[in-house]
């Protein structure tokens, strides 16, 4: 019998399906009789809420409120800021807070997206001072698929905002901050870019990029079209010409790297990312459709991968350390094999980070017990905004309602006693851009060890919708 969370995070496919029964190590309690998916004997809902409360670190609004986190951490080069919902006003609120002063006080260098590389690259131009768009807004037009509103939303336009202000302050372009995505789904975009790149510095190779890449022209913005008529054998797969298009660039890329002297060369860079795209895209829609193949797991590699190539080619310029902070969803950021997804082989970017970076990483989680949220009933619908149901009490959620702090963070890294409890199974919920709340416990609950998955939590107890941009 299995579970299947409805994220609302995958395209075109909706659920990530988990075992309900299975033998995840510290997720089911096996041999000593324990009750399975429940908090060790002793161990009651009102006594760890209780000790959920001493620990708690209130959140005010003051600007002091995330000082411990900033302790934690410390000369970190990767924080990955979560959100248990993608329409919540209050999680991209507090991120941007923390990413604020992440940038200010610790010399953060890039905010890593979990969307698209062409639409974010639009507002990387704008923040730096670059491209054709003369106001904020306008930057955010690229975010045109479904769910506009990730993006296109007020939120997250006072961000852009701020980091072009806070840009245009900065003595040179190497102090100023960038703003990538790392998803892999605009096969179409990113074939496109690639094409106009080569074409403008050596058109025979945009010759070759555009006749390899006219196997996907005819898909345009449905690209799983494409994965279904190769699963069905009515087209002839285009993995061959993706690989070509993104070894030319890697072999151009790779030739930029070896100079002795290098300078900044960001369209080189963005055409390289897409090539990327475009030969992993290619994978991930004709895989959806193949089955025995975790696309979830190359999705999340992509993206891991992408914070990769960005730390890297930044370094290669500048010569230090680079700092990325990621903005996506807790599905993506906290350890996977800390949760269901690990039992069936999925893996995740904290994960990753973690396995790439250990000590360098910092995974920070965000939850809500009730209030409302923007999402969609169905894949491809309008969003509106939607009663986001009280949590169930003995999920993290019901217990950080009931520890009576409204809003608070805590910090798991270095252990203790609440670390220590909220180390043992429980629900955890996770909604994405489709919520379905009358079938809440089956689409959108999985078991977690929270303390393990994250190395801190967020807890709003009441939170309101995203407003998103006309």
């Amino acid at each position: 019998m299995g579970l299947c969370i409805l994220l609302g995070l995958l395209r075109p496919m909706l659920c990530v399906c988990l075992m309900a029964h299975g033998s995840i190590p510290g997720i089911k309690e096996q041999a000593n009789g324990k009750p399975q998916g429940a908090a060790a004997a002793g161990d009651s809902v009102a006594s760890v809420s209780a000790l959920v409360g001493k620990s708690a670190i209130p959140l005010t609004g003051q600007h002091g409120d995330y000082d411990a986190l900033m302790n934690l951490v410390g000369d970190a080069r990767f924080v990955l800021l979560g959100e248990a919902t993608h329409g919540t006003h209050e999680f991209y609120r507090e991120r941007a807070r923390i990413t604020r002063r992440l940038i200010e006080e610790k010399g953060f260098d890039a905010v890593v997206l979990e969307a698209d590389w062409p639409d974010a690259y639009r507002v990387n131009e704008y923040v730096r001072g670059r491209g054709k768009d003369t106001r904020a807004e306008q930057s955010l037009s690229g975010f045109t698929r479904f769910p506009q509103w990730m993006w296109r939303n007020r939120d997250f336009l006072d961000l852009v905002t701020w980091l072009r202000s806070h840009n245009d302050s900065q003595p040179s372009e190497a102090a100023r901050i960038g703003v990538y995505g790392m998803d892999l789904y605009s096969l179409s975009d990113s074939s496109k870019a690639v094409v106009e790149y080569l074409t403008r510095v050596d058109p025979a190779a945009g010759a070759r990029a555009r006749e390899r890449t006219e196997c996907f022209r005819r898909y345009g913005d449905t690209p799983e079209r494409y994965g279904s008529d190769v699963a069905r054998r009515v087209k002839t797969s285009c993995e061959k010409d993706a690989v070509a298009v993104f070894q030319e660039m890697e072999q151009r890329m790779s030739a930029w790297r070896a100079r002795p002297q290098r300078e900044r060369d960001d369209a080189l860079f963005s055409a390289y990312q897409n090539a990327r795209v475009l030969k992993n895209g290619e994978a991930y829609y004709r895989l959806v459709y193949e089955g025995g193949f975790s696309t979830w797991n190359l999705r999340d590699s992509h993206m891991a991968e992408t914070q990769q190539e960005i730390s890297r080619y930044e370094e290669a310029i500048g010569g230090k350390k680079t700092k990325l902070v990621v903005w996506a969803h807790n599905t993506h950021q906290g350890d996977a094999r800390m949760t269901e997804m690990g039992e069936r082989g999925e893996l995740n970017v904290g994960q990753l980070m973690r396995k790439f970076y250990d000590g360098a990483s910092v995974l920070v989680g965000f939850t809500t017990y009730t209030g409302e949220v923007l999402a969609a009933s169905e894949w491809g619908a309008q969003g509106r905004k939607m009663k986001v149901r009280p949590a169930l009490a003995e999920s993290y959620s019901g217990l950080f309602h009931q520890a009576g702090v409204p809003n608070f963070l805590l910090i798991f890294r270095g252990g203790g006693a609440v670390a220590d409890a909220l180390s043992r199974p429980h629900l955890e919920r996770a909604i994405g851009v489709v919520y379905l709340p009358h079938t809440e416990r089956q689409s959108h609950y999985f078991e977690a060890r929270l303390s393990k998955q994250f190395d801190a939590v967020i807890h709003l107890d009441v939170t309101s919708a995203v407003v998103p941009l006309r």
